[in-house]
């Protein structure tokens, strides 16, 4: 039987432990990407800045700078008609981080298809974040 003592213990050191995101196989990393991948693509369509950042890493927030975001929103074609579910080509896996890879298409620019690359990771909360995204 566990004391309280060694209970409290543990739960310390799992809160202390920090997490790994290539320890994760692939299902279990894509059940997470997949959904914030499809979410970028919801809410850049819909050029909704909030909500589009809202799953970033706090690195990638500072670097998100909201009015620059909007000028690429207004300005870009590529942010403007994402095709939902993309093709999932890949994941490489590097330190703390994987990056995931799709095939994105977008229904205003027919016949072009592009690279999409989704960096995650754990933060200091133990949480997955975002911490690249991009399309080119």
């Amino acid at each position: 039987m566990l004391s309280a003592y060694s209970g409290l213990k543990k739960i310390i050191w799992l809160r202390i432990k920090k997490m790994n995101i290539i320890e994760k196989t692939d299902e279990e990393i894509l059940a997470v990407a997949n959904p914030f991948w499809n979410d970028l693509v919801k809410y850049s369509n819909n050029k909704n800045y909030g909500a589009f950042t809202r799953n970033f890493s706090e690195e990638m927030l500072r670097g998100a700078n909201e009015i620059e975001m909007g000028k690429q929103f207004a300005r870009s074609k590529l942010t403007k008609g994402l095709e939902k579910d993309p093709e999932y080509l890949g994941m490489i896996r590097r330190g703390e981080h994987v990056t995931v890879l799709y095939k994105q298409t977008n229904k205003n620019m027919a016949g072009n298809e592009y690279l999409g690359r989704l960096v995650l990771g754990y933060n200091e909360d133990n949480d997955i974040k975002i911490f690249g995204a991009t399309i080119f």
